[in-house]
């Protein structure tokens, strides 16, 4: 079975609603009902520019979550149903690494929105991965909690 970069539809209730897949879950909410870490990689994803990419701990570090990569990946897994569009293509791994591709519609999809930004992929991996990588910036942009 591929997994897709959209939502799959989850029963409400009957036998299945007990039962809740990975796909299904939703991360703990803040007092607004925002969650505030996915917010925050969403709001930092959104900044990466066409044609460069950034990394998973790039991300996490630049939201004050450091060491925290694999959550954003985690996150980042819910970004394609996400307003405004999140470009999830742009985020991989420390090394270039196109290791998100399984998490799209087809398993060239993220390759494919790359090229078309003008950024080589070769064997499921970024070349020049430095000349691409985009850093955001150690800026935390987590909200501060309400006292």
């Amino acid at each position: 079975m591929k997994k897709t970069a959209t939502a799959k539809s989850v029963k409400t209730s009957g036998p299945a609603a007990a039962k809740p897949t990975a796909q299904a879950q939703t991360p703990p909410a803040n007092a607004d009902g925002a969650p505030d870490f996915i917010s925050a990689v969403f709001a930092i994803a959104r900044r990466i520019p066409r044609g460069r990419v950034t990394s998973y701990g790039a991300i996490a570090e630049s939201a004050g979550i450091r060491l925290s990569a694999r959550m954003v990946g985690w996150a980042m897994h819910a970004a394609g149903r996400a307003h405004p569009p999140v470009p999830a293509h742009r985020v991989v791994n420390s090394k270039g690494l196109l290791t998100g591709k399984h998490h799209f519609a087809t398993p060239t999809l993220m390759q494919e929105l790359l090229e078309k930004e003008g950024v080589t992929v070769v064997n499921d991996q970024v070349r020049d991965f430095s000349k691409h990588f985009w850093d955001p910036g150690p800026v935390p942009l987590l909200p501060k909690k309400k006292k």
